[in-house]
């Protein structure tokens, strides 16, 4: 048998979770990126791919490297959606661009051979980090489909776009 404190227990327990439920704004936590900011750094990074004739997969994490949104181009290939993810999430990880991660893993540099762990990472460029109006990181965006410049620039480009 269940106590009267262990029914009451868990029927406040529902009722605040419905309560929740109702809200779903207040499910979101701060300083985590929203879909409508993941939306609009999709929407920018898609933007600069087609201004420089590239095609792209775009992965977007948020504050706690969880993916959050994705596109992927027609056309893409279909190799670079790991990559693009991985990115995000390298990015998001490390708290830094993966292309200044990969300097850091060099031969010889401090962090050689850290793209082994955490079930593999991405150390060349692509990976960059997204954050609010006052600079804090709320997620990370990962672009994989062409160059490491191209890459590069679409990632910036979204990152800047989300805002």
């Amino acid at each position: 048998m269940f106590s009267k404190a262990v029914i009451a227990f868990a029927l406040g327990t529902l009722m605040a979770g419905a309560a929740l439920a109702a809200d779903a704004s207040k499910l979101i936590l701060p300083g985590d990126i929203t879909l409508a900011q993941a939306d609009k750094a999709i929407d920018a990074a898609k933007a600069k791919a087609k201004a420089q004739g590239t095609l792209m997969n775009i992965a977007i994490v948020d504050a706690g490297g969880n993916l959050k949104a994705f596109a992927r181009m027609e056309g893409a290939f279909l190799g670079s959606v790991d990559i693009s993810i991985k990115k995000a999430k390298t990015a998001r990880l490390f708290n830094m661009p993966t292309k200044d991660l990969g300097a850091l893993a060099q031969v010889g540099q401090p962090l050689y051979g850290i793209e082994v762990t955490n079930d593999g990472l991405v150390i060349f460029g692509g990976g960059e980090l997204i954050k609010d109006k006052d600079g804090v990181i709320i997620g990370a965006i990962g672009v994989s489909g062409s160059s490491v410049e191209d890459d590069m620039a679409v990632a910036q480009a979204g990152a800047a776009g989300a805002n």
